[in-house]
């Protein structure tokens, strides 16, 4: 099984996994371009148990909308009525072409936050993100399914 397929497999089955099996999977995913990233996507976790997740749970986090290279809502969350929001205390983003461990590839780049977000692709409809915050020790990694 391919490092597509069984991320794949992994996302579909709701299962945990930690960041030491996610991440040399990652390595062997191929780049996107910053259009590919365009539109809406729901976001989930490889484990809720990751320190860096529990903010992201805590606000009820559903994913992120890239409407242009320059207007990217990261942190998009669901209200207590189900309804979007995009939560913006952390800052707005851009979509640049970047270089993570010798790949570039489309990354999310925080406006007011040191923390770049690189996406590599499963499928046309399925990425793998890998949020880099300067300061903090370890990768988080994190899924995203297209919305639309």
């Amino acid at each position: 099984m391919n490092a597509e397929q069984r991320l794949a497999k992994i996302v579909g089955s709701g299962q945990e996994c930690s960041r030491d099996e996610v991440d040399p999977l990652f390595a062997r995913l191929q780049p996107v371009t910053c259009d590919f990233m365009l539109g809406t996507w729901r976001g989930g976790l490889f484990n809720d148990h990751d320190a860096l997740a529990g903010m992201l749970l805590g606000m009820n986090w559903y994913g992120k909308r890239f409407t242009g290279p320059d207007h990217v809502e990261p942190l998009l969350c669901r209200s207590a009525d189900g309804s979007l929001y995009s939560y913006e205390k952390l800052g707005l983003a851009r979509l640049r072409e970047v270089s993570f461990r010798g790949t570039v590839s489309a990354a999310m780049i925080y406006d007011q936050r040191p923390i770049i977000d690189h996406f590599r692709r499963v499928t046309d409809d399925l990425v793998v993100g890998a949020m880099d915050a300067k300061g903090q020790p370890d990768i988080l990694y994190f899924h995203l399914t297209r919305t639309h």
